[in-house]
């Protein structure tokens, strides 16, 4: 076995597809090149490709890494097959994932990846992930995975294969993981800018002489809650896989709750899914329990405004003022929680002074709940650089 100071870099949790999120029901003998923005760079990397909510295995008959470049492209110099155990043709078992054997590429830090991805069958989705805010290259039939450019078939905004990037980072290189939902997961920000607030802070990091060598990985999943299945396990139940599976994570920064508010009484849930502010504060201590039993320094965020959201329910909306007083108990919390290493006021970074129930406008994508990238960046800068030096 290959040894080496291996650390995430980047990631994207696996979800299930919810009917209402069925963008390609397949694929058939197609390539699928994927775009990725690592955090810290390293000499050689390793892939984490999954089939967690998968009900029979999927065969990759060909893979390779390469730098990208503009618009699906790769910069064919730095192009490497992907191996598995050795064999170029790779099998993932249902309800698992899969790594890749290493590869020589030197990476720089906030560089961006291209992985793509052949399968020669066919091949229905089960497992993805949503809300990328980025786009994947899905060619014609066809293997394309060394190609530059891939004769392409059609878009998407979701991820289908990838879910971690690894480096051979320096030694001592630790990771922050960013916990939560679609607010987290960048939803609203701008298509293939890395706008999403773990970018940001990335990008301060990287600046940083103190914190450069800190990974940031992104584990949001829009429309996660903390105590209800539907878009993605909820938080309670995938903590383990996406958080304490990978290695050397330093720092955990969990903003998650507005869903559970949100969705009952709504299109999205029923009346049985509503929760109180004790609910959410109990699921929020235990996953800050879990995280602190591994060793890992917890930063709490408060839920943000989500005031004017509407609902395409008959029953209910999704903000209420009986709503708003959860929010505020769970914040009220937050600003005072024993225990924990710290707390960031995405609360205060992003709300409108003279309304402190709705986001600012300048940061709203629109929606009323979803920041814009001014909003992102907000939140970004809110966050303390003395928790991480």
């Amino acid at each position: 076995m290959i040894r080496g100071d291996w650390i995430a870099t980047w990631t994207a949790s696996p979800m299930n597809v919810w009917a209402a999120d069925m963008v390609i029901p397949g694929f058939y003998n197609q390539t699928v090149r994927e775009i990725a923005r690592i955090s810290v760079g390293g000499r050689r990397l390793r892939i984490r490709v999954s089939n967690e909510f998968g009900s029979a295995p999927i065969v990759i008959n060909a893979a390779h890494v390469a730098l990208a470049g503009e618009d699906g492209a790769i910069q064919p110099l730095t192009s490497r097959p992907l191996t598995f155990g050795g064999e170029a043709t790779a099998s993932i078992a249902p309800g698992a994932p899969l790594f890749s054997d290493p590869v020589e590429l030197a990476t720089p830090a906030l560089s961006r990846l291209a992985l793509s991805f052949y399968v020669s069958g066919h091949l229905p989705v089960e497992t993805h992930h949503y809300e990328a805010q980025q786009t994947a290259f899905i060619s014609i039939p066809g293997n394309f995975a060394a190609s530059e450019l891939l004769p392409l078939q059609q878009t998407t905004t979701s991820r289908y294969f990838a879910s971690a990037i690894y480096v051979d980072a320096k030694e001592g290189s630790r990771a922050i993981a960013c916990f939560g939902d679609s607010i987290t997961d960048g939803y609203g920000s701008q298509i293939d800018g890395d706008r999403r607030w773990p970018d940001i802070l990335s990008e301060r990091l990287s600046a940083g002489t103190a914190t450069q060598d800190l990974a940031v990985l992104n584990l949001g999943i829009g429309g996660n809650r903390l105590l209800s299945n539907r878009r993605g396990t909820k938080a309670l139940e995938r903590f383990d896989r996406d958080v304490l599976s990978l290695p050397r994570v330093s720092h955990l920064i969990i903003l998650e709750g507005v869903n559970d508010i949100g969705w009952p009484n709504t299109a999205l849930a029923g009346a049985d899914e509503a929760v109180t502010a004790k609910q959410i504060i109990s699921a929020i201590r235990q996953l800050a329990v879990r995280a602190e039993t591994a060793g890992i320094r917890v930063i709490l965020g408060t839920l943000t405004p989500f005031e004017g959201t509407t609902s395409e329910s008959p029953v209910g909306d999704f903000y209420t003022p009986e709503k708003e007083k959860v929010r505020g108990a769970v914040n009220a919390w937050i600003r005072k929680a024993e225990g924990v290493y710290g707390f960031v006021d995405f609360d205060a970074a992003v709300r409108d002074p003279g309304r402190p129930t709705r986001l600012l406008p300048a940061y709203d994508c629109g929606d009323h709940i979803h920041p814009s990238d001014a909003g992102y960046r907000a939140m970004a800068q809110a966050i303390d650089m003395a928790l991480f030096e």
